[in-house]
């Protein structure tokens, strides 16, 4: 019998020291290797904004001279954060997802779950970012925003910003993220500052104000990839936004994507749906466009420019879909005044109704072209559907030379213009 409780108290022993083993591995491995956890600053589901707001900064204070990594630790509640976050120099702080498109759930209950940050306040932006820092698999949500009233719609800050104080912010990542309620998503526009090599990537929202990036003064390439903008990002906990609120979105005449004043930005793969504008190409710009939707707009592409010499966009293989506005001559797939070139390949642009969101199920024209400024347009096998018009290109500058080859109006007859 003595044998038998030694054994079994040996049996024991060993069970439980392979438990705690078992336990330590699992909490280490709930941290990627190289990261820290936020919870080790006292960043908890379970404390107020303000006390989560001391405690984040805290630990990004303390990762800056190292350039850690600090890993936002899913949880079924997410984080209480108030606004005024800085994202400090050499700083990445990193969730465990990609763009989750339609959201995440929670288990219990209509609410996004994981690494994710639940912003409540309107006082600031939400995390103001330095140089060479990255943001990455994280989602923000506002929850007291509304989705069916327009009325109720609240103003946030932007959720990202660039920094005010810096000379420079350059170097920064903004990748795999993804927004629920935002008002304003990702400013990089400074009146003081400039910025360069900015990133983003794989970013997806529906920002109330019409804004999900935009950019001012970067001089050194831009890159805005793979992102997407939907009503419908909340689909998962069940917080689509409704037609009314879309309708909203729409009459603040703002652009999704806007960029101003860059050089060489690169703009891939982008859609939008439910704006007024798709993509703003300000007068002090060139680069290159391509792979788009922009779906459900007034203006897809509004492309401007103040010089011959480099005010040059090459934009193709896209689609534009430009149905909704107060009256059928506003609603333009594209827009062009100013000077510069502009080159169109393979860009379409078809128009019918949509029920999310108040249409006239056309568009005006295909393109308008505007001002008295010399300026250049060339088409290449660009179909042409959904206009009211009798001629898809309304040319209301007398300076404006334009050339079409191999494109297609809406009788499906071939159109050009030598």
């Amino acid at each position: 019998m003595k044998k038998i409780m030694l054994y079994l108290a040996v049996t024991l022993v060993c069970f439980m020291a392979c438990t705690e083993d078992t336990q330590i591995v699992e909490a280490e491995e709930t941290t990627p290797q190289g990261m820290v956890s936020i919870q080790q600053f006292g960043v908890l589901p379970e404390n107020l904004p303000e006390q989560n707001r001391e405690n984040l900064q805290a630990a990004i204070d303390w990762a800056t001279s190292s350039g850690s990594a600090l890993y936002v630790t899913p949880t079924e509640e997410g984080y209480p954060v108030a606004t005024g976050i800085i994202l400090r120099k050499n700083v990445s702080l990193i969730g465990a997802h990609g763009p989750t498109g339609r959201g995440t759930k929670h288990p219990k209950k209509n609410a996004p779950t994981g690494s994710l940050f639940t912003i409540t306040d309107t006082n600031e932006a939400f995390i103001t970012v330095e140089s060479a820092t990255q943001i990455r698999g994280i989602q923000f949500w506002y929850p007291k925003q509304s989705y069916q009233t327009a009325h109720n719609i609240v103003k946030y800050k932007p959720t990202i910003k660039m920094s005010e104080t810096e000379g420079i912010v350059q170097g920064v990542t903004l990748s795999c993220l993804t927004f629920y309620g935002e008002y304003m998503a990702m400013d990089f526009r400074s009146k003081n500052n400039i910025c360069e090599q900015i990133l983003f990537e794989h970013c997806y929202g529906y920002p109330l104000s019409g804004e999900f990036i935009a950019i001012d003064r970067c001089y050194d390439i831009p890159r805005v990839l793979h992102c997407h903008v939907n009503p419908a990002n909340m689909r998962e906990f069940g917080r689509t936004f409704s037609k009314e609120v879309v309708d909203r979105v729409v009459k603040q005449k703002t652009f999704t994507y806007w960029i101003n004043r860059t050089d060489n930005a690169q703009l891939i793969d982008l859609f939008t749906f439910g704006a007024y504008g798709g993509i703003y190409l300000g007068e002090a710009t060139y680069g290159q466009l391509t792979n788009f939707n922009l779906d459900c707009v007034t203006v897809g592409i509004y492309k401007n420019g103040n010089n011959t010499k480099n005010r040059n966009w090459q934009i193709s293989q896209g689609s534009i879909i430009a149905n909704t506005g107060e009256k059928i001559t506003d609603i333009h797939p594209l827009v062009i005044e100013g000077k510069g070139h502009t080159s169109l390949t393979n860009v379409e642009a078809f128009s019918g109704d949509n029920p999310a969101l108040s249409n006239l199920g056309a568009s005006y024209d295909y393109i308008t072209i505007n001002g008295n400024d010399v300026l250049t347009v060339s088409m290449s096998s660009c179909r042409m559907q959904g206009y009211v018009a009798d001629n898809p290109i309304t040319v209301n500058n007398p300076n404006a030379r334009v050339r079409a080859v191999a494109c297609i109006d809406k009788d499906e007859n071939f159109f050009d213009i030598p």
